[in-house]
C-alpha cells in the first residue's frame, strides 16, 4: 500500500497544480466567477489528496474496500475540478446559482455539468465514508 500513498500524494499535487494553473485563465472563461471555483476546486481537491496520502497508511478497510476508496477519491477530485471548469467554459448555471449569476447554457451541456456534479458528490460523500470508517478506533486493533 506504500505505493498508493505515494500515488496519492503525486496526485494531490498535480491537482493542486492543475488549479493554480486554472487560476491564472480563470478570466478567459465565459463565466470568470465559476473560474475562480474552478481554481479553487483544484487548488482544495489537490489537498485533500494531499491530507489522504499522509494517512493513508492508517486506513483500515477490506482490499476491496481500500481499493473503491482510493478510485473513488480520484474521480471525485478530478471530476470536481474538470466539471467545475466545464460548467466555467460552458456557462451553465446547473446547480450552481451563486456563480452562475443568470447565467445558463444549451441544455446538453447543462445536463453534462449536472450529471458531473451528481456523480462526484456521490463519489466525494463515500469516499470520506469509507475513509471514516477505516479510521475508526475498532479499525486500528
Amino acid at each position: 500500500m506504500e505505493d498508493s500513498k505515494r500515488r496519492l500524494l503525486w496526485h494531490g499535487m498535480f491537482l493542486f497544480l492543475l488549479g493554480l494553473l486554472t487560476g491564472l485563465v480563470e478570466q478567459q472563461f465565459k463565466n470568470p466567477r465559476m473560474g475562480l471555483a474552478a481554481h479553487l476546486e483544484g487548488v482544495m481537491n489537490g489537498t485533500f489528496l494531499i491530507a489522504l496520502g499522509a494517512v493513508w497508511t492508517e486506513v483500515r478497510l477490506s482490499p476491496r474496500l481500500k481499493v473503491a476508496a482510493y478510485w473513488s477519491a480520484l474521480y471525485g477530485t478530478y471530476a470536481n475540478w474538470a466539471v467545475t471548469t466545464l460548467a466555467a467554459i460552458f456557462g451553465t448555471g446547473a446547480l450552481s446559482p451563486t456563480t452562475a449569476a443568470g447565467r445558463s447554457a444549451q441544455p446538453w451541456q447543462e445536463s453534462v455539468v449536472t450529471f458531473g456534479f451528481l456523480s462526484l458528490g456521490i463519489a466525494i460523500v463515500a469516499v470520506s465514508i469509507l475513509v471514516l470508517w477505516g479510521l475508526r478506533r475498532a479499525a486500528a486493533q
